[in-house]
């Protein structure tokens, strides 16, 4: 009899558990990064910056800043995948020290802009055109004068958000390949063909 009544009580309880209600495990939810999403951000000129620098071997080096126009940043992934940038050739200004009231900086500047130069008063703008990225370089047009040359930006880094991007690189052009060909002649001064400029952007969604 009591082998009977314990059956009933197991059966009962077996019953009340399986018309109870039952939990579902949790599910743990994962964020995932479309690795083929495509963004394009603004170029915010003001906040970004063009620096260059020219050097007279075995004697100084100038260099200053250059005002960009507008721009673009494309990433894919995350990763840079293109983009543009305008400077414009008229806002040449130089932050090195040295300049005297007989020779002030405006002259270099009046120098730089005339067709020895840049001519500015010619191509008053100057153009970089993103065509391919491998790693951290980016291989684009540069339009300097009205030639264009196939020139490397190097030493990338990007970093954003949903609305926000940061581009940085460098870029060593040859001046005489634009025509801004005008040669010291002064003995043992020798103006470098190289220029260097790094890029500083930051854009906006």
């Amino acid at each position: 009899m009591k082998i009977k009544n314990l059956f009933i009580a197991l059966a009962a309880a077996t019953a009340l558990y399986s018309c109870g209600p039952s939990e579902k495990p949790a599910t743990e939810e994962t964020t995932t990064v479309d690795s083929n999403a495509v963004v394009t951000y603004a170029v915010i000129p003001d906040s970004s910056t063009i620096s260059w620098k020219g050097t007279m071997v075995k004697m100084y080096s100038h260099f200053g800043t250059i005002k960009l126009t507008e721009g673009s940043i494309t990433l894919t992934g995350g990763k840079l995948s293109g983009g543009n940038f305008t400077v414009d050739m008229k806002s040449i200004n130089p932050l090195d020290s040295g300049y005297t009231k007989d020779r002030p900086k405006e002259n270099l500047i009046g120098h730089l802009s005339s067709p020895d130069f840049f001519a500015t008063d010619s191509f008053p703008t100057a153009t970089f055109v993103v065509k391919s990225v491998e790693g951290n370089t980016a291989t684009g047009d540069l339009t300097l004068r009205g030639k264009t040359n196939t020139e490397k930006v190097t030493d990338i880094v990007i970093t954003s958000d949903s609305s926000n991007v940061t581009a940085s690189g460098k870029l060593v052009i040859n001046r005489q390949k634009y025509g801004a060909s005008y040669k010291a002649t002064m003995k043992d001064m020798v103006l470098s063909d190289d220029i260097e400029i790094s890029v500083a952007l930051k854009g906006k969604k």
